[in-house]
């Protein structure tokens, strides 16, 4: 499976939809799209993960990457729309207490 990247910048808000699975073959990817968003001072970026049904350890280590990056780089960056098969790896890491979450699926909070 692929993963689809789409990202739309207004401001100072970075919004970056994803479509697809994240994982070893598809991580570099997002890497090389999110990384640059998150070095920009004062720059707010929103993930929107509601299309995407698989995550491996990969695809943490990219977030833990960027969530590197905003604070050395003074930007923010929040992950929106998760699902629960999603959400449930950033729980298991306890990642979920140091990274903006708001597991929100298509307007319903849980």
């Amino acid at each position: 499976m692929n993963l689809v990247i789409d990202v739309v910048e207004e401001n100072n808000k970075s919004v970056v939809n994803l479509s697809g699975e994240i994982d070893a073959y598809t991580a570099p990817n997002l890497k090389e799209s999110l990384l640059p968003l998150t070095q920009k001072e004062g720059n707010t970026v929103e993930v929107d993960l509601g299309n995407v049904n698989y995550m491996d350890s990969t695809g943490l280590g990219v977030f833990i990457s960027a969530l590197k990056s905003t604070k050395e780089n003074g930007s923010e960056m929040k992950l929106v729309n998760i699902q629960d098969r999603v959400l449930r790896l950033f729980k298991i890491t306890g990642l979920d207490e140091i990274m903006d979450l708001n597991s929100t699926i298509r307007g319903v909070t849980e």
